[in-house]
């Protein structure tokens, strides 16, 4: 394991990365690009790129919304700033912290907008919980796919052809593109990345035979998944849709946009701590994003929301790497009891259940057996770090 000298990512990481000559990961190489944008001329270009998007007679612009501090943010820069009439569409999971209900519900009064809420079915998404958990181990993966079908969905129907997302997480996080790539939303990246591989329709009967996985069979056709699925080629080509990144335009610091949606628009965070993680004003919109969708990254891969969060505090000026170390030391490895307990009532599951198939999913590269407990190395694990980087030099030359 090698960990980047900078902040506190591993080199096995859920959003690829790599490392420089000096052990920096490509996550804080592109955030440096930040500090040489000239943002004022970005959002220039912003202001002249939304002006042929303009309508007289329908929406401006579709903006997929959680109800979370990121998305407040961005209907905070099209209405107030740029001056467009939105379309706000919503995945909701099922699983909103209250705090989360709260700030969602009053998305449409604080901004005057039109507000489309999806909310499947509630059997139908207890289903996909304990499908995508002994799937992939990730019971989030309906939320993933909502969250990237719903809104393009309500694009082309009311021929909108200009989708606003907020920050390209895989960018944000692991630097996957430049800042000067402009990227945009595409199938491709939906697909393979934030869906890894799967679409809605492994998650039928019919699907699940197809990968060999009869025995995880719910009884779900695709009337039951109408809402995960994306549009076609035509579709979307015939509406003209395209979906742009706000971070791309306006320098993206969640620390900052949080005290501003909360000054001028009531913003809450959630009131309880959470379990594995020291910010509260993150994924309020799931309560187990936090809790144990999260620890089951960690059982995965060896990190979790702690080590996510220092990376972005640390990028950002706000805690220094052995900060940084102490918040992974103190929360990375927590099992959620609250959030756990919660799960396995609303999934129908044992925690011994739960235990057992989580370990068919620990990466080999990170985790070991000793003594019958499984172990990994640590960030803070030093001698063991620089055995480690001696072992690569060698390998490399």
């Amino acid at each position: 394991m090698q960990y980047c000298t900078r902040c506190v990512y591993p080199s096995v990481a859920a959003t690829p990365l790599t490392f420089d000559e000096n052990g920096v990961c490509t996550g804080c190489r592109v955030h440096d690009q930040t500090q040489q944008i000239d943002w004022s001329a970005r959002l220039e270009v912003l202001k002249d790129l939304v002006e042929g998007y303009r309508s007289g007679s329908n929406y401006d612009i579709v903006i997929p919304v959680s109800g979370g501090k990121d998305s407040y943010f961005q209907v905070h820069v099209a209405t107030k700033i740029l001056g467009l009439k939105p379309l706000l569409v919503t995945y909701h999971g099922n699983n909103y912290l209250p705090e989360g209900e709260y700030n969602l519900r009053r998305m449409r009064k604080v901004f005057d907008c039109d507000h489309i809420i999806v909310r499947p079915s509630e059997r139908a998404l207890i289903k996909m919980n304990r499908i995508g958990f002994y799937l992939q181990g990730d019971m989030n993966w309906h939320a993933h796919c909502g969250i990237f079908s719903t809104p393009i969905q309500v694009a082309v129907r009311y021929k909108v052809p200009l989708m606003m997302w907020g920050e390209h997480g895989f960018m944000d996080l692991g630097g996957m593109f430049s800042y000067n790539d402009f990227v945009e939303f595409t199938a491709k990246y939906r697909r393979e990345h934030a869906l890894r591989g799967y679409d809605w329709y492994n998650f039928t009967d019919e699907g699940l035979e197809k990968l060999g996985r009869p025995e995880l069979k719910e009884g779900l056709t695709a009337k039951d998944l109408l809402w995960a699925q994306y549009p076609s080629d035509d579709e979307i080509d015939d509406a003209e849709v395209r979906g742009i990144y706000l971070s791309n335009f306006v320098n993206w610091n969640a620390n900052e946009h949080v005290e501003i949606v909360k000054k001028e628009y009531g913003w809450k965070e959630a009131e309880v701590p959470f379990e594995r993680t020291y910010r509260r004003m993150s994924n309020i919109d799931d309560m187990h994003e936090n809790g144990i969708h999260d620890y089951l990254k960690f059982v995965k891969v060896g990190y979790g929301r702690g080590t996510d969060h220092a990376c972005k505090d640390i990028r950002a000026g706000l805690m220094t790497r052995e900060q940084g170390i102490e918040m992974v030391r103190k929360y990375d490895h927590v099992k959620p009891r609250r959030d756990l307990e919660r799960w396995l009532r609303y999934a129908n599951m044992t925690e011994a259940e739960f235990d057992l198939v989580c370990d068919t999913f620990r990466d080999p590269r990170v985790w070991r057996k000793e003594n019958g407990e499984w172990v990994k190395q640590n960030i803070w694990d030093e001698q063991s770090q620089k055995a480690d980087s001696k072992i690569i030099e060698a390998q490399s030359v």
